[in-house]
């Protein structure tokens, strides 16, 4: 079959404000797979509706890529492996925030008091521009008289334009002229110097990925992805937990999909856990797992060609975060730097300095966040020799790291059995190619998660996903 008219987010609000209309005459059983943020959502919507979903959960916990850690942490302190900070812009996610009551704070995402360490020299980020050429840049003449970022911003300019001036109708245009560049690439064609490029990949935290689709990065700085971000006071997790009132007792801990079948009747999940295996069957199923974990699971009833070429060639990214326990928040009292973050060439490449914890006296540092080769190089590391890594480079900025370590962690999302990646982002284009493919429903499964969104790597494509499957079934049902 084919999916259901795109909804826009209007259609979208209205769905989480008023349910799934109308009410189903005939009720039915759907098996989600994965409590991660899409089947929480979806579970919710349907049940709400009146439908009868049981969710099947590989682990022992909700979220899926939405980790929160507090241990080994001290009381009062807590880390984000996943999901950690949540843009203004994303209405989905902002009202699921307010429909639960949580309460958040602004997440500072740069400070100019933050630190550049390239090539061995140190600044700060507001005395940067200053000392390119002490920083190892030697940029072009007519590339000195501005900041990266301004020039960033002229480049895609006419894009902004577009989109102001036609709204989202742009987007197709956009697509088919943009969809086969990747970041670098892109930038070549606006007569960067590889000095340039060099400096914008150091800066955007984006080196990693310059062969991703440009389209990916692009989507993100005109949908204001980055502007007037929040955390959850307490920890992301909560967002997830806020759903276990209503569907908690729908959730089966530790049922891990090993096949699927359907029928022109329904469908049945086959599981797996210590006891042996079971089956579930149902009318309809939502598939919310990533396509690297769907790649080991037995299709019965093969999917479309289609579906299979885009199960096998949708592109992960690895990603990668180790953390740091302070005992004092050096950072605030020795150095004035009040959130944000610090850039390096070195392994760890972004640093980042939390906002929340300060009555503990104490802090954890997202000592190394990084994606792509950069991650993947990390998890070829033991735990200890990433801390140990770790604090070596975050000492290279601030030395006081050796006398206050306490404790650390680390989370490899490419290494995650339940996760295969860290979320999907597409290759030059991959978008054209590959997503309407992502996204369509094969029979009587449909498919959820960030991955089948068009925001990837954020929670509002998984909740946007959610709502989108339960809508499809919905209407299937009525």
């Amino acid at each position: 079959m084919t999916s259901s008219p795109q909804l826009s987010e209007h259609d979208y609000l209205a769905l989480i404000a008023n349910g799934l209309q109308p009410k189903p005459s005939q009720p039915q059983r759907i098996a989600i797979v994965g409590a991660g943020m899409a089947g929480l959502v979806a579970a919710h919507e349907l049940l709400k509706a009146g439908h009868d979903p049981i969710v099947l959960e590989a682990q022992s916990r909700v979220g899926g890529r939405v980790l929160t850690l507090r241990q080994p942490f001290a009381d009062g302190l807590f880390a984000e492996a996943g999901a950690m900070r949540l843009p203004a812009s994303h209405r989905l996610t902002m009202a699921y925030v307010d429909a639960f009551g949580l309460k958040t704070s602004p997440f500072t995402a740069s400070n100019p008091k933050g630190y550049y360490l390239f090539n061995g020299h140190k600044v700060r980020i507001e005395q940067a521009q200053a000392a390119m050429a002490e920083l190892g840049f030697e940029l072009p003449a007519a590339e000195q008289t501005q900041p990266i970022m301004d020039m960033w911003e002229r480049a895609i300019r006419p894009m902004a334009d577009r989109l102001e001036a036609d709204g989202d109708d742009a987007w197709a245009s956009i697509i088919s002229e943009h969809d086969q560049y990747s970041v670098r690439e892109f930038l070549e064609l606006q007569g960067w110097s590889e000095s340039a490029i060099e400096l914008f990949g150091l800066l955007a935290n984006y080196e990693a990925l310059m062969n991703s689709s440009f389209l990916e990065l692009l989507r993100e700085e005109l949908g204001g992805f980055y502007r007037d971000l929040v955390y959850l006071d307490g920890g992301m997790d909560q967002l997830p937990r806020s759903f276990l009132p209503s569907v908690g007792d729908r959730i089966r801990y530790g049922a891990r999909m090993v096949a699927i079948d359907q029928s022109n009747q329904g469908v049945t999940i086959h599981c797996r856990n210590e006891s042996g295996r079971f089956s579930v069957q149902a009318d309809y199923g939502i598939l919310t797992v990533p396509f690297p974990v769907l790649r080991h699971v037995e299709v019965l009833q093969p999917f479309s060609r289609a579906k299979q070429r885009a199960i096998r060639q949708l592109h992960y990214d690895a990603s990668a975060k180790v953390f740091l326990q302070a005992g004092r928040r050096f950072w605030e009292d020795d150095d004035g730097i009040i959130g944000g973050g610090s850039v390096t060439d070195l392994a760890i490449r972004n640093l980042y300095y939390p906002d929340h914890g300060r009555s503990t006296g104490r802090g954890v540092l997202l000592a190394s966040y990084t994606w792509s080769e950069d991650a993947q190089r990390w998890g070829s590391l033991p735990e200890h020799e990433r801390l140990t890594q770790a604090i070596e480079n975050v000492a290279e900025i601030h030395p006081q790291i050796k006398d206050s370590f306490e404790a650390g962690a680390s989370k490899m999302w490419h290494d995650d059995e339940f996760a295969g990646g860290a979320f999907a982002l597409f290759d030059p284009g991959q978008q054209s190619l590959l997503h309407a493919a992502v996204m369509q429903p094969e029979g009587r499964i449909h498919f959820a998660g960030e991955h089948t969104s068009l925001a990837h790597a954020w929670i509002q494509g998984a909740i946007e996903s959610g709502l989108r499957a339960a809508h499809e079934i919905h209407q299937r049902s009525a």
